[in-house]
């Protein structure tokens, strides 16, 4: 089944009352190369903990800019070692304690070099992950409720680059999340 013969619209429809491992599962079946990313931020163990009970092989990229807090890094190793994840760490080519030599620390969104900070920390290396990988199927935990721009899209959409976004809790509210961490005992990043 080709990507871009995928009515996003009817699919979507398809996929509103889904539980989020039917909606893995249907978009492993396509075929296609997949990944799933993580910020291993507050609630990224429930979209690692489904992919992990039906595919750990799939590869987890987390883009780790440098500027996590401690239980970031101590959620991100328990995560991967518990439920056995192929995770795939992509630093910035720029270290952080140079960055913040150069810009003069993390600059605001209204400073000028604002975009090349976003560049350096997310942007080039998550690229670089793609470009490494080559997915046509990207597995990501956004919700709807997160924020205004994620309200005008779905749990499939297709991106920029023709990869194939698709998000199994998009429907999910924050209470869904934490009872399903609590049933699970999934730890979580508190920062």
């Amino acid at each position: 089944m080709s990507i871009n013969a995928l009515n996003l619209e009817e699919l979507n429809q398809q996929l509103r009352n889904e539980s989020p491992e039917a909606i893995i599962r249907w978009a492993l079946s396509v075929g296609e190369k997949a990944i799933m990313t993580t910020s291993f931020g507050y609630n990224s163990a429930v979209s690692l903990h489904q992919l992990s009970q039906i595919d750990s092989t799939v590869p987890v990229v987390w883009v780790d800019s440098g500027y996590n807090v401690k239980d970031a890094y101590l959620v991100a190793d328990q995560l991967a070692r518990d439920l056995q994840l192929d995770l795939r760490v992509y630093n910035p080519r720029v270290s952080a304690e140079r960055r913040n030599a150069l810009m003069g620390g993390i600059p605001s969104v209204d400073e000028a070099n604002f975009d090349e900070f976003v560049k350096q920390v997310k942007l080039e290396p998550f690229a670089r992950a793609l470009d490494e990988l080559q997915p046509k199927i990207w597995l990501t935990g956004i919700r709807k409720e997160e924020t205004v721009h994620r309200q005008s899209l779905d749990i499939v959409s297709l991106d920029g680059r023709g990869i194939l976004k698709v998000a199994p809790i998009f429907h999910w509210t924050d209470e869904q999340v934490l009872a399903y961490m609590a049933e699970h005992n999934l730890p979580s990043c508190k920062h």
